[in-house]
């Protein structure tokens, strides 16, 4: 062998241990002796390569040493060779069920001695080369598993800054559209949670919640190309302004149509189905009932609702009782009433939103 192996030699009788230690020293390795079971447990610690076993010892005889070395993992690997006077069948079955590798009958030959150890030895070698290689295997899967998980952290982390700084864009472009309005982003915060209690209240998905609440700002995306004439004239619109004010729709649907972007994709609904109404009365294209996007049927009571009951150059701002009476007088014409309903059904959350984000 290239290298010293280290073998113990379990025996209680004193002149056999110093036979077997000088020919273990004579093929080249370093022996470590056990006069018992007991001390021979407490010297697997010094990471024996083989050991030539006794059988006939007191009290913990070599069946039970070997079979507690076997069922220990951290031990099991290390070849036992039996070493004993006993001959039967019976003896020899009993080592083999305990766990033994080989036998050797006493009076020891050095030769057979010599051949059965250097085997043993150098299957024991390959083993440990084996659980080397798999220990070094398993360190670096370890060390490659965390610097996967690091990187997938860190993709994590810039997908959520990447979609973080996609909402704030579309927030802040939306409050732009309406930048010129005293409202602005309070109207935003409000409608936009007011689509989500709605559509909560469908029992539509999270993610599809999720959806309409940053996707419901872009409804008026349209009016930055809006005179400031039409959109802040405080009186009645003539009929070239209306028409020029129902412009918003489509021009909002043109500013995010062709994206690649679900959340846009839904804002580009929104701003062109949010002012259609339930009985085909609305615009731009006069749909009805069920053809209107659910999305800007959702919208048409959240943006209506805040519309009433916030300032505008036109008017004053509507008490909730009032817009309430106005929004009833609304279902199935302007609203879709099962919406309407929904809406109604959970207005104490419509409260608590419409406190959250007052102007005032």
């Amino acid at each position: 062998m290239k290298h010293r192996k280290r073998i113990l030699i379990v025996d209680d009788e004193e002149l056999n241990r110093e036979l077997l230690e000088d020919l273990i020293e004579s093929f080249g390795h370093e022996p470590e002796t056990a006069c018992d079971g007991i001390e021979a447990l407490a010297k697997l610690k010094l990471d024996i390569d083989l050991i030539l076993m006794d059988v006939m010892m007191p009290g913990m005889d070599g069946f039970e040493v070997t079979r507690r070395i076997k069922e220990d993992h951290e031990t099991s690997d290390i070849p036992v060779v039996m070493v004993t006077a006993l001959t039967s069948k019976e003896d020899r079955l009993r080592a083999v069920e305990v766990g033994a590798n080989d036998f050797i009958t006493k009076p020891i030959d050095k030769t057979e001695l010599r051949i059965r150890t250097a085997s043993l030895l150098k299957m024991k070698e390959a083993q440990d080369t084996v659980k080397r290689y798999q220990a070094e295997l398993e360190k670096k899967v370890e060390q490659r598993t965390a610097d996967l998980r690091q990187a997938l952290a860190e993709m994590a982390e810039s997908q959520r800054r990447t979609y973080k700084a996609h909402l704030d864009t579309i927030h802040r472009l939306s409050i732009a559209a309406e930048y010129k309005d005293e409202d602005t982003a309070s109207h935003i915060h409000r409608m936009s949670n007011y689509c989500a209690i709605i559509a909560r209240g469908l029992h539509l998905s999270p993610g599809e919640v999720e959806l309409i609440l940053h996707a419901s700002p872009m409804h008026d995306i349209g009016k930055i190309g809006t005179p400031d004439a039409v959109l802040l004239k405080p009186g009645k619109l003539n009929d070239d302004e209306w028409l020029i004010m129902k412009q918003h729709t489509t021009v909002g649907s043109s500013i995010l149509s062709d994206s690649e972007s679900e959340l846009l994709q839904v804002g580009e609904n929104i701003a062109k189905s949010h002012q259609e109404k339930w009985d085909g009365s609305g615009y731009p294209n006069g749909l009805a009932g069920e053809e209107i996007p659910l999305y800007g049927r959702i919208c048409a009571v959240a943006d209506v609702f805040d519309a009433l009951t916030s300032k505008r150059p036109y008017k004053n701002a509507f008490s909730n009782e009032k817009a309430l009476e106005i929004m009833k007088e609304g279902r199935g014409k302007h609203f879709d009433p099962r919406i309407l309903d929904i809406f109604l059904e959970h207005f104490d959350n419509v409260i608590a939103i419409q406190k959250k984000y007052d102007d005032q």
